[in-house]
């Protein structure tokens, strides 16, 4: 196993990004926006080639990118994709990003896609699972993977660590950096009713490459990631609190439905600018305290357990056995 420490704090930071959407190449390209830097989804441009990579080739000449995947499924069960990894690596040699991300999650089992982030149990085994995994991806990839805490909406019964616990646990392991998405800390924390900064102020500042934020929607007894609105009040206390004790960090605005003109979406991310200042004008701390008290009695819900099929779980936890 390689150390990877060493290159994930050799990692710059880039200061505020959009996600790259489609929608906004041309706007881009005429207008060269005062972005710092593009994050593209990589499956979106792994198996096309064409004008959307033709675009991504000339973006990339004036702006610096990163890769973010949604589908190295990290804690499946199932063998690692390596057929999915050789295309992950040619797009990387290619567009040469800052870093390549992806989630800490499952997509799918013995062939099933689900198509979405699935939570994985925190116990010793599956961080083992897991850290071996992420030791075989970076190995093939030459570079540390950076990884992503999701939003989740159930848990696992037996699990027997915190998922800031888990996180830490797996940088230690692997050698990571991670992705703190601050909107995914704050709707997780609501959906299970833990404490959003005790969460934060877990995560050692070093092993922070980049932080996402972004819109959710609030459905009063639960909350889904949904990236199609401004960033909440409370995230954005939330984010503040975070830069903070993290310091300076590769911010990236993620906007992915009801997606708006390219003004919009940049004038979104420049908001982030005045959560950043430790102190206002008159040379005095600002204070951040969130609206909204997380309530302790919301507990894991289950108004997403009908999108996976009872036959995925049914052989997920066969094959999670079968690892001890």
């Amino acid at each position: 196993m390689s150390n990877y420490f060493s290159d994930v704090a050799c990692l710059p930071d880039l200061g505020l990004g959009l996600g790259l959407r489609s929608q906004h190449f041309n706007h881009i390209i005429e207008h060269e926006p005062d972005v710092d830097w593009f994050e593209i989804i990589s499956e979106n441009f792994m198996d096309s080639g064409g004008r959307p990579k033709y675009m991504l080739e000339r973006i990339a000449e004036q702006y610096p990118i990163v890769m973010h995947g949604v589908s190295m499924s990290i804690g499946s069960s199932n063998p690692l994709d390596f057929s999915y990894l050789k295309k992950l690596k040619k797009l990387a040699n290619e567009i040469k990003p800052a870093w390549v991300s992806d989630h800490l999650c499952w997509t799918g089992v013995l062939g099933m896609n689900t198509h979405d982030l699935l939570p994985v149990p925190f116990t010793e085994e599956s961080l083992k699972h897991i850290s071996d995994r992420l030791n075989l991806v970076q190995e093939y990839l030459e570079r540390p993977l950076i990884i992503e805490n999701p939003s989740s909406y159930l848990t696992f019964a037996h699990s027997t660590l915190q998922e800031w616990e888990f996180l830490v646990e797996l940088v230690k392991n692997t050698g990571c950096g991670l992705l703190l998405d601050v909107n995914n800390v704050y709707v997780s924390a609501f959906n299970h009713g833990f404490d959003s900064k005790r969460y934060i102020d877990y995560i050692p500042a070093e092993s922070v490459v980049q932080m996402h934020i972004a819109g959710h929607q609030h459905c009063g007894n639960h909350i889904i990631d949904t990236h199609d609105r401004e960033v909440d009040q409370n995230v954005w206390d939330l984010f503040s609190y975070a830069w903070k004790k993290m310091g300076d960090k590769s911010l990236l605005l993620e906007w992915d439905g009801n997606i708006p003109p390219f003004e919009e979406y940049h004038a979104e991310l420049k908001k982030a600018e005045q959560y950043m200042s430790t102190f206002n004008n008159n040379g005095e701390e600002l204070l951040v305290s969130l609206d909204k008290t997380v309530d302790s009695s919301y507990n894991s819900i289950d108004f997403m357990s009908n999108k996976v099929s009872k036959e995925v779980l049914f052989e997920a936890d066969k094959k999670e056995k079968s690892w001890n």
